[in-house]
């Protein structure tokens, strides 16, 4: 007989499933606007916040599931600009099927239980309206769920707050006596929907700001009259001069300084950087040209655009085919005297914008001219002397003993990599004054001048150009996508002296840490490894920190320096910025793994960087060449088996360790013949030849393993066993000195 909980049961189950309800009548679709208008905001916020906002506006209307179509984040120094187009009024319906407790356990004799009545309760539905399905773990109970939508003006008051506290810059601030933070003070806010104000208060703005139909042109020109709908603040704005539309601007300043670089017979300095600041500093952008006054010609080039660019965000003009000599020591053959600014004022202020531009560029460019009249009266020697009396780092001494210590790393240098003579007496003297202008004046006033304005006083007072030129270029590269020096003086002055950071910060005990390196540290081993692969030279830097940890241990006797551990320490780092490097310039992710990753001794790894580049090379190529996969296939089916045995990883010959008299098959003589010819590749380093060889060998192990004459490896007489696997050692031994293809996927 049924009980009547199955009854039930059955009941329930052959209800119809509830239709799901009809979608609520999209209703009229209409443009979303808010405009959040500030005083000048910095130009780097500015590119920041608007990628922040449509991220976090898209994001938003897709969880509060309100379509829309096409959304627009804009912006200029004094407003951020969200527009959406064709949003939907109201979120539509939400329907769900909430599951509930098993059926046996929702009823109590035949009836909906507490467990059913909680669970219909919880839901808003009647006990009765609850549905059995089937499901994995038994029939269980759901109710299907309706939540009725909202309208989108109610989900956006309370969206547009959380978008602005949710905006991240650096040095916020706070106004009057409120607590609102922003980059800078927020003045007005304008929030539309269609032709009606999403009310918005920011009530803790001083004063409290809220949204409405007013907002604000131009500095310099009227205010706007009252923005009726969202549609129509673009052509109010452009009546009052501003030129709302980020890529719009940055195309009129684009072509503006294409076309007035060209009808001045130059070419154009400006950095992206530069060009993204100067979109992000105008409302209404006009590019003017000014000019230099002759005299300020006399100075280096690269005062006048460190000045122009950095000071004032001018845009210098370089003569067509200028020779791009770093020790220029005058900008007349390298500069136009006119260069471009861009203004945000009115047209009819075009002089009186130049003229005062002109007379501040002018005094800035005094200044420089004072700096190096000043600097010239000194030696660079007697301004080494000088760096007695700066600090280094607390505990590592002055300048001059950081000087002292870059001097003896590059002699270390000199006799590793076996430099010539003349190299090796420039590298020296470079070495010996390659800090001096750190207390120059011109590198006070302007410190992104360091090393350039070195090599140039040095060239000026008649040290040959080799040792000028290096410590002009010894700070490069400077950070990712920065060439690297250009001479050989200079890459040896480079290495000692990012080679010196390293050994007395780690003396010191300070070490990268997440996001923390204030003195550079991972930069500079990323340049130390860029340089050595770009000059080619087989620097065997284990040898070398495990040399200089030393003297650092007998240097800074406080700092109770173990040797050893400081040169592991060392060698990590580097290990970790050659992986870093090799990903960043794109090489496939398991060929980095299988030169420099888990099996890859850092000894064999850093003893000489360039040769793991070469290897990394060589495989890529193997893979593109379709031969990557024949060469893995061969080793990996030999190191399976080795593992059992117990063949050192550098037995690299067969002769010492396999007795030809064991062999019982031609298979075993023709793996060994493959090995003996494999070897000599092998300890020679021969890389396309041993990978080559590794191929050939396909046949010998196919042999060995599947043949006619094929053996059991794993043979009953140890002895017969251990040679085998020998043979498969050292082949897995000879294919380890190209890469780990262990780490390679298939």
């Amino acid at each position: 007989m049924l009980t009547r909980a199955l009854l039930l049961y059955l009941k329930l189950a052959k209800r119809r499933p509830i239709k799901s309800l009809p979608e609520l009548a999209r209703g009229v679709a209409n443009t979303f606007l808010l405009e959040i208008g500030t005083e000048e905001l910095p130009a780097d916020f500015v590119r920041s916040a608007l990628q922040q906002l449509e991220r976090r506006v898209r994001t938003d209307l897709k969880e509060l599931r309100l379509d829309h179509g096409a959304l627009t984040v804009t912006g200029t120094p004094r407003r951020l600009l969200i527009e959406v187009c064709d949003l939907i009024d109201a979120q539509p319906d939400l329907e769900e099927d909430r599951k509930g407790p098993p059926v046996s356990q929702a009823l109590v004799d035949g009836e909906p239980g507490p467990a059913a009545i909680g669970f219909a309760k919880r839901c808003g539905v009647d006990p009765q309206d609850l549905e059995a399905r089937d499901t994995p773990k038994g029939p269980c109970l759901f109710a299907r769920v309706c939540t009725p939508g909202q309208g989108s003006s109610a989900l956006l008051q309370s969206c547009i707050p959380q978008w602005i506290d949710a905006l991240q810059g650096r040095r916020f601030m706070r106004w009057g006596s409120g607590e609102q933070r922003f980059s800078r003070p927020v003045r007005w806010l304008v929030a539309l929907l269609g032709d009606a104000v999403v009310p918005v208060t920011l009530a803790s703005s001083d004063p409290v700001v809220h949204s409405g139909r007013r907002s604000r042109g131009h500095r310099l020109h009227q205010e706007l009259d009252e923005i009726r709908s969202a549609d129509a603040l673009r052509p109010q704005l452009a009546a009052a001069g501003v030129v709302v539309d980020r890529q719009e601007r940055a195309e009129t300043i684009r072509v503006s300084i294409a076309d007035q670089a060209a009808a001045c017979g130059g070419e154009a300095d400006c950095p992206q950087g530069l060009f993204e600041e100067l979109v992000d500093l105008v409302e209404a952008p006009r590019v003017l040209k000014g000019e230099i006054a002759d005299r300020y010609l006399d100075l280096p080039p690269e005062v006048i655009v460190t000045v122009m660019q950095s000071h004032q965000r001018y845009v210098p003009l370089k003569r067509a085919q200028a020779n791009a000599d770093p020790l220029q020591l005058e900008a007349r053959s390298v500069l136009l005297s006119d260069y471009l600014l861009v203004s945000n004022g009115l047209p009819d202020a075009s002089s009186t914008i130049v003229s005062g531009n002109q007379r501040v560029l002018g005094a800035r460019l005094a200044d420089a001219e004072f700096f190096l009249t000043v600097d010239r009266r000194q030696p660079s020697e007697d301004r080494r002397q000088q760096l007695d009396r700066v600090t280094f780092a607390e505990g590592l001494g002055s300048l001059l003993n950081r000087s002292d210590r870059i001097s003896w790393v590059m002699d270390q240098l000199i006799s590793a990599l076996n430099v010539e003579n003349s190299l090796a007496a420039h590298a020296r003297r470079a070495a010996h004054l390659c800090k001096h202008d750190l207390v120059s004046q011109m590198v006070g006033e302007f410190p992104e001048l360091q090393g350039l304005m070195g090599g140039k006083y040095l060239l000026e007072e008649g040290e040959p150009r080799d040792v000028a030129l290096a410590v002009a270029e010894h700070y490069q590269p400077a950070g990712a996508g920065d060439a690297p020096p250009s001479s050989d003086a200079g890459a040896l002055l480079a290495l000692a002296e990012r080679l010196e950071l390293l050994l007395s910060i780690f003396a010191k005990g300070q070490r990268p840490t997440g996001s923390s390196d204030p003195y550079a540290l991972r930069r500079a081993g990323n340049g130390i490894v860029q340089i050595l692969w770009d000059r080619g030279w087989r620097l065997p830097l284990q040898s070398l920190f495990s040399r200089a940890a030393s003297h650092w241990a007998e240097l800074f006797p406080a700092f109770k320096v173990e040797a050893t551990s400081l040169a592991d320490d060392l060698g990590q780092l580097l290990r970790q910025r050659m992986v870093s490097q090799f990903e960043e310039d794109g090489f496939p992710i398991d060929l980095v793994q299988a030169v420099s990753g888990e099996g890859v001794s850092s000894e064999r790894l850093l003893q000489d960087p360039v040769d793991a580049r070469e290897r990394l090379l060589l495989l890529q190529k193997l893979r593109a060449d379709g031969q990557l996969q024949a060469v893995q296939a061969v080793v990996q089916r030999a190191a399976r088996l080795a593992e059992k045995g117990d063949l050192a990883s550098t037995q690299l010959t067969p002769a010492e360790v396999i007795d030809a008299g064991l062999f019982d098959s031609p298979s075993e003589a023709g793996l060994m013949a493959e090995l003996e010819s494999l070897s000599p590749l092998a300890q020679a380093s021969d890389y396309s030849g041993l990978a080559a060889g590794l191929q050939a060998a396909a046949v010998a192990l196919e042999a060995f393993f599947d043949g006619d004459k094929s053996v059991m490896v794993m043979a009953d007489d140890a002895s017969v066993r251990r040679n085998r696997l020998n043979l498969l050692g050292v082949l897995r031994n000879q294919a380890s000195v190209l890469a780990r293809f262990d780490n390679i996927q298939a």
